[in-house]
């Protein structure tokens, strides 16, 4: 009878064993799936406050590193919201470093061979239209960092008034707020600049 109880009990744990590891390759896979979705987007948002493509890579990591460890990442509500707060807090702590770095305009590239509704642009076209793009990024990047990191998330990123203000920490009026000011200073600038040409 003892050597049936221990052989049910090595069943029992042998079982418990790879029923563990099914669940843990599971979760597995679904934070692999999580970083397929969501990488790209975490990047734009770790970009947007360094706007250093090599500081905002390693933020990215070690947001997700942070997210996977920590195991909060199975009971969050809103994905994009938290991932985005994490990944902000995250490049936070790199941006003494990365603004001791000049900007590399290149590695801002918006340019793209097609217009507005599909058509295709003349080399002159999209000339101006690199132009235009390299002097709003110019405009944007001059701002306060209060105006420009909301503008960024909000305009840029398309992140809604309450994800940017999840990821920042601050109340969603505040962004509404400071997303109006950015986009009335950047108004304002722009009119300027053209009145002086």
């Amino acid at each position: 009878m003892g050597v049936r109880v221990a052989a049910l009990a090595a069943y029992v744990e042998d079982r418990i064993d790879e029923l563990q590891c099914g669940e843990v390759e599971r979760r597995d896979e679904r934070f692999e799936e999580m970083i397929g979705r969501q990488s790209r987007f975490m990047f734009r948002v770790a970009f947007s406050l360094l706007r250093n493509r090599h500081d905002a890579e390693d933020a990215v990591q070690e947001a997700f590193l942070k997210v996977y460890r920590s195991e909060a990442w199975l009971r969050m509500q809103n994905e994009k919201g938290f991932l985005a707060r994490t990944v902000w807090r995250v490049a936070l702590d790199y941006l003494p470093r990365a603004q001791e770095r000049t900007l590399d305009i290149s590695e801002m590239q918006l340019a793209t061979s097609d217009g507005p509704g599909g058509e295709w642009l003349s080399p002159e076209q999209n000339a101006v239209d690199e132009n235009e793009r390299t002097v709003l990024r110019r405009l944007i990047d001059a701002l306060p960092e209060d105006l420009r990191q909301p503008l960024v998330l909000a305009s840029i990123e398309e992140m809604t008034s309450r994800e940017v203000a999840e990821a920042m920490g601050i109340p969603e009026g505040t962004v509404r707020t400071r997303v109006m000011r950015a986009r009335a200073e950047l108004k304002r600038r722009f009119v300027a600049m053209k009145g002086q040409r």
